[in-house]
Order: C-alpha cells, then structure tokens, then sequence
C-alpha cells in the first residue's frame, strides 16, 4: 500500500510539473505582443527558404491592417545567431507591383516587405529594412524625435557589415507586372550593420522591440503588420517586443 501510494504521489507531482510548463509554453506562444526567436548556426541565404535551420522555428501570420478587400496570406520566420538575425517572408499574391531597378530606392511605393529593430528603447532610433519582390534593397538608420523621421544610409556597406538578401517567385516570371501566385523573400541583417544601436550582441533572454510588415499595390493600397499601428510604419512605440531564446 505504501509503494502505491508513493508512486501515486509521484505521477501527481510529475503531472504539475508538465501543467506548468505547459501553462507558460503556452502563454508565451499566445502572447501577441512577444515574438520568440530561436537560435542558429549561420547559413547563406537562397531566396526560397528550404534551408534546414528554418524547421527550428513555426510560421508566424502577419495579418492585414489595411485591406484593399483581396485575402492574400503573408506569413514569416525569424531566427538568430552570434553575427545577426535571419528573416523569412512568404507572400501569396495575384501579380508583381515592382519596377524600382535599383537599391536604395522608395522600395515602399511598390510590393515590398519591411522589418523595423529597435535594439534599445531608451533611445528614439531603430533600424529600416525593406526588400522588393525583384531583390532590390532599401537599408537605413531611422532617427524618430518627436515624430519627426529621416532616413540615413549605411556607410561602408560592404563585406561583413553587408546584409544577404535573396528573392523568388511563385507561379510566374521574376518581372514588373508579371501574373504570380507569391514570392518568398529571404534576409540577413549583421548586427554590425544595427552599430551604434546594439547595446550588445543578444544572447537568450534579450529583449528588442521591433515590428514586421508588408505592403502591396496590386489593387490598391494594402498593409499587413505583425503589430497593428495607426497607420504609420513609424509609430515605433507599438511595435512588439523581440525575446531571444
């Protein structure tokens, strides 16, 4: 009876334990305004996202903030390691709203997908990237005082302080105005490209905040967000909040 009881006594306290890892795997899994990242080895970036590491971490769905009534999906990963942070966007669209023919360009006026970081909430300046669906690259520093931003352009950008960045297309030609069913977008953003703003290189338990968006102009304006601001892309004070595994 003793051993019985013993034992029974041990399935109730292994079966508390798992209820409470359970309880806080699943709050962080619900809790909207946290993104969890998972760590990494480096790898090189393809443009269709079927490198082994990305199976470490889910989809997350970046819903729309502003429709223009056609329900595409979007949805992305995000991983880190000891050199930068990886990102990966899959779009289904209708067609390819993309002529810029250059980096640098105001990517944002055509398809495109965003991602904002902003390592260190005392200060009011976060880190710009956008993608085009033609591969093309908008990086830049935004200072935002009192809601005024501008952005600037990295200097020596090049060899290590250089992001990776690779696209492709679904169901169609990698061309402006061509009929697709999606495209996928695949990044590598250095941390030593984020300097000055990285306070350190985010090691588990690192918190950023930071946002990711897309938009699209097939048949009129329409936004997607991961966390829903106003309207602007720049209201930096509601983006989520990145938590490093």
């Amino acid at each position: 009876m003793y051993l019985c009881v013993k034992t029974f006594r041990r399935i109730i306290l292994s079966f508390a334990v798992l209820l409470t890892l359970y309880r806080v795997g699943y709050a962080q899994q619900s809790d909207s305004t946290q993104y969890l990242i998972k760590k990494t080895d480096d790898f090189q970036v393809s443009g269709i996202g079927d490198h082994a590491n990305w199976s470490k971490t889910n989809w997350v769905p970046i819903t729309v903030q502003e429709s223009a009534n056609r329900p595409l999906g979007t949805k992305t990963k995000v991983l880190y390691s000891g050199t930068g942070m990886y990102f990966l966007f899959q779009c289904d669209d209708q067609k390819l709203t993309a002529t810029i023919q250059e980096d640098f360009g105001s990517l944002f006026k055509e398809d495109v997908v965003e991602v904002f970081l902003w390592p260190d909430p005392a200060v009011p300046i976060y880190f710009e990237y956008e993608v085009s669906p033609l591969n093309f690259e908008l990086p830049i520093l935004v200072p935002n005082i009192n809601g005024k931003a501008q952005g600037w352009k990295p200097w020596n950008y090049r060899a290590n302080n250089k992001t990776q960045h690779a696209t492709s297309i679904q169901g169609g030609e990698k061309m402006s105005h061509s009929a697709i069913n999606g495209w996928t977008a695949e990044f590598f953003i250095p941390y030593r490209l984020l300097s000055p703003i990285v306070p350190a290189i985010p090691t588990s338990g690192t918190k950023w905040r930071g946002n990711l968006y897309r938009i699209d102009y097939d048949q009129g304006y329409q936004t997607w967000s991961w966390k829903k601001t106003s309207g602007s892309f720049h209201e930096f004070k509601r983006y989520g909040t990145l938590v490093f595994e």
